[in-house]
């Protein structure tokens, strides 16, 4: 307590913040003591959506859990799908054909860009940037209309299977991505002069949730908030899984790991995506994009009406599920906010017998408190924004 402080008699204030605060994500709440404006302390209460994720997937077979992924995080589900697929892959020994692993990583892309989109628009609008939060929303629906074209969903996608795709991509897919990067790439540009230079928007973030890059890594930061901190790791360049060792992509990093630097790294990576998109869709070979393997993926439809083995393994594989060896397996994926694993133990059951997810933002929301003692009570919004805490993913 300060000097005058005691002069005046006056004493710490504890207050709650959330969790029906506009920025709090409905769940979360902040306990913050106060010395007048600046904070002291802070706990956070992530509280519960009462999805109970790991159980549900424990209680289903092992292609049931694809749509559980998706409501992971919500902006980004089609990267949850493939980081799911690509673990119980690994668990049954099998590899995907070349195309089905180029639509991975266009679906994957397309969902980091989406994803990216709506936290930079977010944080915008939370610190008074309407503006830039309407032309990034414009962008972001572009990029949905793409994952909708692709997916036949914008949100629930539930496009990426065990050992392959849904369905292969659309007719003129390619001509519909030139056309919506050109647009986004307008509308980039557009907050960047917004935002980048604006002396009020530096002033509100620039210097705040600062953390140095051996602090971020004690904390398990990963994704965009500990490659802000100089730390050049991405899942995608350190582990590569898919085709990304065939992509010609930047990892972006900043210098003070404070909420200028994350916003800087990812408004570079969406530029990032948008490359790696437009490769993958000049490299993509033609050929299958599901396994060979019908107790593995599906049959197609024809096959299951006028074969009868076909429809035997249907009916076994939706009946009793998919039964991979006995054994366990972590597969880790980049996903929009950082490293996003699945850890799968099976007993060679048609359930999974653990389902345990690695939640990137979960260790970045464990660090709010180191974040923002000592600042004032408004950073706690663009702080607790630039960490983007996705509630369905972080929720225990």
């Amino acid at each position: 307590m300060s000097e005058i402080s005691r002069d005046l008699h006056t004493e710490l204030m504890v207050i709650n913040m959330g969790p029906s605060h506009p920025v709090t994500h409905g769940t979360v709440k902040f306990l913050a003591t106060l010395e007048g404006e600046t904070i002291v302390d802070l706990d956070v209460e992530i509280g519960y959506l009462h999805r109970g994720f790991e159980k549900m997937c424990e209680n289903s077979t092992w292609q049931q859990v694809i749509p559980y992924t998706d409501r992971l995080n919500y902006v980004s589900p089609l990267i949850n799908n493939t980081g799911y697929a690509l673990a119980v892959e690994k668990l049954l020994g099998i590899d995907v054909p070349e195309r089905c692993k180029y639509l991975r990583v266009i679906a994957c892309e397309l969902s980091r860009l989406a994803d990216h989109l709506t936290n930079v628009a977010a944080a915008g609008l939370e610190l008074g940037a309407f503006t830039a939060f309407l032309y990034f929303v414009e962008a972001r629906e572009l990029v949905w209309d793409l994952i909708e074209a692709l997916c036949g969903a914008r949100v629930t996608v539930n496009y990426v299977r065990i050992g392959g795709l849904k369905n292969d991509l659309p007719e003129r897919f390619d001509e519909k991505v030139k056309h919506v990067f050109k647009e986004v790439r307008r509308l980039w540009k557009d907050v960047d002069k917004l935002l980048t230079k604006n002396r009020i928007f530096i002033d509100r973030v620039r210097g705040v949730g600062a953390i140095s890059g051996e602090e971020a890594i004690a904390y398990g930061f990963t994704g965009p908030c500990l490659r802000a901190c100089g730390v050049p790791y991405d899942v995608r360049k350190a582990q590569p899984y898919l085709v990304y060792d065939r992509m010609d992509f930047e990892v972006p990093i900043g210098e003070t790991g404070d909420n200028y630097d994350k916003y800087l790294v990812r408004m570079e990576e969406m530029q990032q995506s948008m490359r790696i998109v437009e490769q993958a869709l000049a490299q993509m070979p033609d050929g299958p994009i599901n396994v060979r393997l019908p107790h593995v993926r599906m049959e197609p439809k024809e096959k299951i009406y006028t074969r009868i083995d076909s429809l035997i393994y249907h009916f076994k594989t939706v009946i009793e599920g998919i039964k991979p060896p006995p054994g366990e397996v972590y597969q880790a994926v980049e996903g929009g906010n950082g490293e996003l694993g699945f850890y799968l133990v099976s007993d060679g059951s048609g359930k999974p017998v653990k389902c345990r997810v690695r939640p990137p933002c979960f260790a970045l929301t464990a660090a709010m408190p180191r974040l923002v003692k000592g600042r004032l009570l408004a950073d706690i919004v663009p702080t607790f924004d630039m960490i983007n805490m996705i509630g369905g993913e972080c929720d225990r």
